[in-house]
Order: C-alpha cells, then sequence, then structure tokens
C-alpha cells in the first residue's frame, strides 16, 4: 500500500482534471482533456526531433551539473577542514546566495553569446551554491573522535581525508548534489524559454504561444518525468555508494 500510495495520488489528479476539463465551465485552453494530452505525449516521443529537444536540454543541465559538481565539492570540502579558507569564502557564498541568478542571465548572453554557453554558465553558478554550502557543512561535522582514532593507527592527513572525511561527508555531498539536480533542470528550462531556439523550453513557450496548451501539457509532463528519473539515478547511486547510511536510518 505504502508503494501504492503514490499512484493513487496521481491518478486522483488526473480524475479531477479530466473532471473539470469535461465540466464545461473552463475553456478547453486551459484545462485540455487528457485525451488530448495524452495524444501530444505520443506524438512527442514519435517525432525525432522532440527527443533532440530533450537531449539539447540535458545536455546543457549535465553540463552545468558536473562543472558545479567538481567545483562545488571541491570548494566544500576546503570550506569544512580549513577556518581560513571558510572565513574567506563563506560570507561570499552566505551573502550572495539570495541573489536571483536568473537576473544576471542578460550578462551572461552578452558574454557567452545566446547558445549553449550561457545556459550552461547559469546553472553551474545556480548549482554551486547548494552544493559548496551543505558539503561544507557535511565536511565541517566529520566526528572528532573518527580524527583522533585515524591519527592514533598512523594515518597521515591525506590518507585520513580520504578514508575518513570524505566518507563521513559523502552523505551530506549527495544531499547537495540531490538539491542542485532539478535546480540545473529548472534554469535549462527557464533560459530555453527566454532565449533559445531549441530545447524543452523553448517548446513549452512556442506550444503556449501556438495555443497549443495540450502540447504544452505533454511537454511538462515529460518535463517531470526526467526530473524523477533523474533523482531516482542519483539517489541509486548514492545507495551504491553510501550504503553505510542505509543501516542507520529509519522511518518512525
Amino acid at each position: 500500500m505504502r508503494r501504492l500510495a503514490p499512484l493513487l495520488l496521481v491518478l486522483a489528479i488526473l480524475l479531477v482534471w479530466e473532471a473539470v476539463a469535461r465540466s464545461g465551465r473552463w475553456s478547453p485552453l486551459l484545462f485540455p482533456p487528457l485525451e488530448k494530452i495524452a495524444r501530444e505525449l505520443i506524438l512527442f516521443f514519435t517525432k525525432p526531433e522532440s527527443l533532440m529537444e530533450a537531449w539539447v536540454s540535458l545536455q546543457r543541465a549535465f553540463g552545468g551539473f558536473a562543472l558545479a559538481a567538481a567545483a562545488g565539492v571541491t570548494i566544500g570540502m576546503l570550506m569544512g577542514r580549513s577556518a581560513k579558507v571558510a572565513a574567506l569564502l563563506d560570507p561570499l557564498f552566505s551573502g550572495t546566495y539570495a541573489v536571483p541568478k536568473l537576473a544576471l542571465f542578460p550578462i551572461f548572453i552578452f558574454v557567452f553569446g545566446i547558445g549553449s554557453l550561457s545556459k550552461v554558465a547559469l546553472v553551474f553558478l545556480e548549482c554551486l551554491y547548494p552544493i559548496v554550502i551543505v558539503t561544507s557543512q557535511g565536511a565541517r561535522n566529520v566526528s572528532r573522535v573518527l580524527l583522533w582514532s585515524a591519527q592514533n593507527m598512523g594515518a597521515s592527513t591525506s590518507a585520513a581525508l580520504r578514508r575518513v572525511v570524505i566518507p563521513a561527508s559523502a552523505p551530506f555531498i549527495f544531499a547537495g548534489l540531490r538539491i542542485a539536480l532539478p535546480i540545473a533542470l529548472i534554469v535549462v528550462i527557464i533560459t530555453e524559454m527566454v532565449s533559445s531556439a531549441d530545447g524543452l523550453g523553448y517548446l513549452v513557450i512556442y506550444s503556449l504561444s501556438s495555443l497549443k496548451t495540450d502540447r504544452m501539457l505533454a511537454v511538462v509532463l515529460v518535463i517531470a518525468a526526467l526530473g524523477w528519473a533523474l533523482d531516482r539515478a542519483l539517489v541509486m547511486l548514492r545507495d551504491r555508494l553510501v550504503y553505510w547510511e542505509k543501516l542507520e536510518t529509519y522511518y518512525v
């Protein structure tokens, strides 16, 4: 029943949507029937050009996310284990975290052009902050007892970092990555809606401007499915690499 509960919730939402669409109180442009949305969804997966649009968006999202993961984990570990680095960088990240990075997108377009590079750069900047902050917190909270035990057994600083600090921080690192991954997809879709001639965001805004609400909602469902699939893949990778965390957690 616990596994079926999400499916029942989705089914209830679909039934309510269909009831509203068939009631006649609202225009089909606002609430198209599920039949039309399903038809557009099938057309999406049968057209190679539509699949290519999804691939373009995923490339942009993965590019910025991968760069942010590499830089964010490195910076976060340095901030978590070095008081000097933390004193230097923590005010910068905490002070500018609340700034909406999307407001800088026109500058990114001016510097990197209207193509993919400006979008990848903005994804990198948006994803960098949560990864750095969560990773630094995890590295800072490593138990002293673990570090003392490693030192007493003759471990060098680099060995203690590799065998103690990084494994102890791994749950936090994956938590930061899980926060940043959907942000990457969101930023790509928004930037493609603003300035792009390809990608899923472009399909959304083009369908909306063409008054094809059913097609737009079909693309939105594709985006939601991609976000869910990426999150599940990251969770499976975390469970495989950070296997010891599952043994210490439980539901009340």
